[in-house]
């Protein structure tokens, strides 16, 4: 077992063990008593694992209920959010019991909303099952829903009291979302520690995956740890997904998140190369990305089409917008520009 803390306000454990969702309650009630609990997830997931996270949850004296909806980015809205709000309701769910997430990034998102929401606040554990969400949307306390206007415009932070991390449950994933998640990966790499993408280009993901979600977790820790609220540092992270929010939107989340994220990082790096702003950094962007099973190539969309999208993001402020910009492989830095250059920087296409 691997356990990483992850120091903020109210400090927590990130648990990185193989066959750790078999022992999931046994886990969570190292930090919350036995309590009423309801287990969220998707119609993916729940047939794989929800039998055995609720029969280990009830070995360990918690009470489950459950409520699962259909899995997918669409279904990360309002009405899905409310829903469960609701469920939570009719189980008599109090402010001492506990959420669960189980799932993917889309499920741990709306989970924490939820328990952020609920009663203005109850405690949450999540127990991510794909690669993106245990590297990523997992740690950090960022929890959002989407609206039709962009991608988690509502939203809050709300820290979860643990993370259990089952290398084990990615066996049973499609190779597609294995893939969609080393995007994120590939982006710690880019942004604090270049043998990532030495590891994923000369070995590929699987090979390493035990290695490659320790160092991105820890690099998400520190980054967390001196900027919780994402005033700061924390914008890092963001690498590549201003873009990449704006291509799910306008392939109406046809084009996964990681996908967009690979493209977001593309057309950014190109950009601060054609500036003088980075170096070197293309090149092993393309390699880590095809050695990952990511397309590098720029899929058809204009700027026209995703300018004003990626003006409703909310790393906007006023005729402002920040970027994150690699200066050399391992190095980003935040920079901001004006929006009315935006399109010209990442496109060569001037607004009227």
């Amino acid at each position: 077992m691997e356990k990483i803390t992850v120091s903020v306000a109210r400090p927590y454990d990130v648990i990185v063990e193989r066959g750790a969702a078999v022992r999931a309650g046994e886990l969570i009630s190292e930090v919350k008593k036995p309590c009423r609990v309801l287990l969220v997830s998707d119609d993916n997931v729940y047939p794989i694992y929800g039998g055995t996270v609720t029969e280990s949850l009830s070995r360990a004296g918690f009470t489950v209920s459950s409520f699962v909806f259909e899995h997918g980015e669409a279904s990360k809205n309002p009405s899905v959010l409310f829903s469960i709000l609701e469920a939570a309701a009719k189980e008599s769910i109090t402010r001492s019991d506990l959420f669960v997430a189980l799932g993917g990034g889309v499920v741990g998102d709306i989970t924490g909303l939820s328990a952020a929401l609920y009663l203005r606040g109850v405690d949450y554990v999540g127990i991510p099952t794909s690669l993106l969400s245990m590297v990523d949307s997992s740690v950090g306390g960022k929890t959002a829903v989407d609206l039709p206007a962009g991608k988690n415009l509502v939203g809050a932070f709300h820290q979860p009291i643990r993370v259990i991390c089952d290398p084990d449950t990615l066996e049973t994933l499609p190779e597609y979302y294995l893939t969609d998640g080393a995007a994120e990966v590939v982006k710690y790499g880019m942004i604090a520690d270049s043998d990532i993408l030495s590891m994923i280009v000369s070995s590929g993901v699987e090979s390493n995956i035990e290695e490659l979600i320790l160092r991105s977790v820890k690099i998400k820790r520190d980054i967390v740890e001196r900027d919780e609220f994402d005033r700061g540092d924390r914008k890092l992270l963001n690498f590549g997904h201003t873009v990449g929010h704006a291509v799910e939107i306008a392939a109406d989340f046809s084009v996964s998140h990681g996908r967009g994220v690979a493209y977001g990082m593309t057309a950014i790096t190109a950009a601060a190369e054609k500036l003088g702003l980075a170096k070197d950094c293309s090149e092993i962007l393309k390699k880590a990305l095809e050695a990952a099973g990511l397309d590098s190539s720029l899929p058809p969309y204009s700027g026209s089409e995703l300018i004003d999208t990626m003006l409703r993001d909310k790393k906007r402020e006023g005729d402002t917008i920040t970027l994150v910009i690699p200066s050399v492989p391992g190095e980003c830095r935040l920079q901001a520009f004006p929006v009315s250059q935006l399109g010209e920087l990442l496109f060569g296409e001037v607004r009227p």
